[in-house]
């Protein structure tokens, strides 16, 4: 049995995924697409790589997501989909170049400077 590997990374998330052909069954992280990303968006977001290549419904998907929030994962979770499609051939990458989903999204967290509230929020101002 064939497996295609692929990682990906969004903000602080890191996502391992493996497809396998099949059915279409999507586990991430021992969960349900739907159960794990209770968003419809972030399921669409992660269909996305499926939908251009069209191959949705012919590969079983299992994730391993960890680290930052429900919508780095599922960013990160959309590239190493987008990678391991081109793992499986090598045709798709053009394709999903011009979708833009082989590009890893480089925003990150600004960091917190001293005397500051946040990375760029001030406390208030007093005169007096």
């Amino acid at each position: 049995m064939e497996v295609y590997l692929g990682t990906g990374r969004r903000k602080n998330a890191i996502a391992r995924v493996r497809l396998t052909p099949g059915d279409g069954k999507v586990v991430v992280n021992g969960k349900d697409l739907l159960d794990y990303f209770r968003r419809e968006t972030l399921k669409m977001d992660i269909e996305q790589p499926f939908e251009v290549t069209e191959t949705l419904g012919k590969f079983d998907l299992t994730a391993s997501v960890i680290g930052g929030g429900l919508s780095g994962q599922a960013g990160a979770v959309r590239l190493g989909i987008a990678r391991a499609l081109m793992v499986y051939s090598e045709d798709f990458r053009p394709v999903l170049r011009r979708g833009g989903f082989v590009t890893r999204d480089p925003r990150e967290k600004e960091r917190r400077k001293y005397g500051l509230a946040k990375a760029r929020k001030r406390y208030q101002f007093s005169k007096r």
